[in-house]
């Protein structure tokens, strides 16, 4: 039974990984210059022209390894919150994680004298501090002693606390420039502004270490999903890992948030659907669950890119558009 659905979670792994190289081929050749297969195997050669590399190299390729990263950071933050919460509705633009990222980002922006001059490999840890500071008073206003806390409560909590910080981001737009009030209108939208080789160095360590740990944690995530009483009985320590847990699912969303700005729903949907694919465990789920927000990430930032050319969509506002109805199906199927 164990080998049939490793077995499965290979087959479904490979899938996704195809269909993932077949949106890299389409959003690379996404917009105004386009470039033919040969074209672009040259070019990765190194034998293409000036103007080749250019597209390619210093445009559409940090933008592609950027969503990439987003892509697989968020879906297993989200992956982790609803392992640890027990809550399939747990997300961190839902649960207000990525609002408190995105003010100190925005705090670091409106008091720097561009949008370029802002220390770009200090995004990630302002944006760190910003989400563990939210998610902090979060787990403290929906905590209740002897009872722990409810999905609900947590979902609910999560959303006001996510109000009062959009309240607080649109106060703090009154003292924007026009540049940069249209720089956070987009960054707000979800839009992946960090489109150059800087960002993708400042987001990889993020990813590459907190993503291995994540994993390394499966078995924890596990034991956590049998309920806080059955994990105590069977030795975990509940409250340590599930902090720990909840530290790595912020500090990747904090990370993630630093450069694509406010998407949405990319941590509720990529669990859920992988969830389908290859059941329950962790050590299957969270690598499916990667590939999937990889998938869908890319595969929203070349539908907004290609839909409205030259123009283009933010990516935020196109995951939206697939998820707001997926979440409101899940509001209604959940138990309160």
């Amino acid at each position: 039974m164990e080998q049939q659905k490793t077995r499965k979670t290979l087959m479904v792994c490979l899938v996704l990984i195809i269909l993932i190289l077949l949106s890299f081929m389409i959003s690379v050749n996404t917009g105004p210059i386009r470039l033919t297969p040969e074209e672009l195997i040259r070019t990765l050669l190194g034998k293409g022209t000036d103007k080749q590399n250019l597209v390619l190299f210093d445009f559409r390729l940090p933008r592609i390894v950027i969503s990439i990263l987003i892509g697989a950071g968020l879906a297993v933050s989200g992956c982790i919150m609803q392992g640890i919460t027990r809550n399939p509705l747990a997300d961190p633009g839902i649960l207000g994680i990525n609002a408190g990222a995105g003010l100190m980002v925005m705090l670091l922006i409106s008091f720097y004298p561009s949008t370029a001059a802002a220390p770009i490999y200090l995004l990630p840890l302002l944006a760190l501090i910003g989400a563990g500071l939210t998610a902090a008073v979060i787990y403290i206003l929906a905590y209740k002693r002897h009872e722990g806390i409810s999905p609900t409560r947590l979902l609910l909590t999560g959303i006001a606390v996510a109000a009062g910080i959009s309240a607080a981001m649109i106060v703090l737009t009154l003292r924007l420039s026009p540049e940069k009030y249209q720089f956070v209108a987009s960054w707000l939208a979800g839009s992946i502004w960090g489109s150059n080789w800087k960002f993708v160095l400042a987001l990889l360590p993020w990813i590459v270490i907190l993503l291995p740990l994540a994993y390394y944690k499966a078995r924890s995530m596990n034991v956590l999903n049998l309920g806080d009483q059955i994990a105590a009985g069977l030795g975990a320590a509940v409250e340590r890992e599930r902090l720990g847990l909840i530290a790595i699912a912020v500090a990747l969303a904090g990370a993630c948030v630093a450069v694509s700005g406010g998407i949405g729903f990319v941590g509720l949907i990529g669990p859920h659907l992988a969830r389908r694919l290859v059941g329950v465990k962790h050590q299957l789920l969270l690598p499916t669950t990667a590939l999937v927000g990889i998938l869908l990430v890319l595969t929203a930032d070349t539908i907004g890119r290609w839909i409205l050319q030259p123009s283009e969509i933010p990516t935020g506002i196109v995951v939206a558009v697939i998820g707001a109805p997926y979440f409101l199906y899940l509001l209604a199927k959940t138990k309160a």
